[in-house]
Parts: C-alpha cells; structure tokens; sequence
C-alpha cells in the first residue's frame, strides 16, 4: 500500500475512523532527519498491507502538528482505534519500527 498525504481535511476519516492500524509520519521537507527515515516508511507501507501509512507535512499542518504536540520531527505516532497507541521520535532502524507496528 502506498504512504498517503494526511491533511486536517482527511484526518477524521483516514486515521481516526481507520479500520486498519495507521502510522503516522509527521516530516517537513527542510528536515534532513527526515529524508532519511522517508525510504524506510515508505517500506513499511509496501511491506505490510495490515496497516495504513500517513504522512503529514507540519509545515502545511500546524494544526495536526500542535494538536499532537509534536515538537521535533520526525515523530511517529501508531493510531489504532482511533488513538495513539505507541510512538517514536526520531530516525530509528526498521527494525525497530517493524517492532512498533508488530505490536497491533
């Protein structure tokens, strides 16, 4: 499954109201940390098919990015349920993350 753009317009029905687990990225385009753990979300998005995977651009959504007091990027969030169930700040190895996401 390819990563989705989340913008506060499709939130609500992507994450919050998700059947599937979804991870989300929040990234900025200036943020060298986050180009490298980029390939590596967009793996897990290909790899596997049981959860969705988000990406929200905290320039263009400062609201998402308050409201999820996110204050330094990147930083994951797994919603499951409509809530944060785990989540992770920084580049980390996919193994570490394939851990998050076994989790749920």
């Amino acid at each position: 499954m390819s990563v989705m753009t989340i913008t506060k317009n499709n939130f609500e029905t992507e994450v919050l109201k998700s059947e599937k687990p979804v991870l989300v990225d929040f990234w900025a385009s200036w943020c060298g940390p986050c180009k490298m753990l980029s390939p590596i979300v967009d793996q897990l998005a290909e790899e596997n098919p049981q959860i969705k995977v988000g990406k929200i651009n905290v320039d263009e959504e400062q609201e998402l990015a308050m409201q999820f007091q996110v204050m330094s990027i990147p930083t994951l969030y797994l919603f499951k349920d409509g809530k944060v169930v785990s989540s992770s700040v920084g580049v980390k190895p996919k193994q570490a993350l394939e851990a998050m996401i076994a989790g749920v």
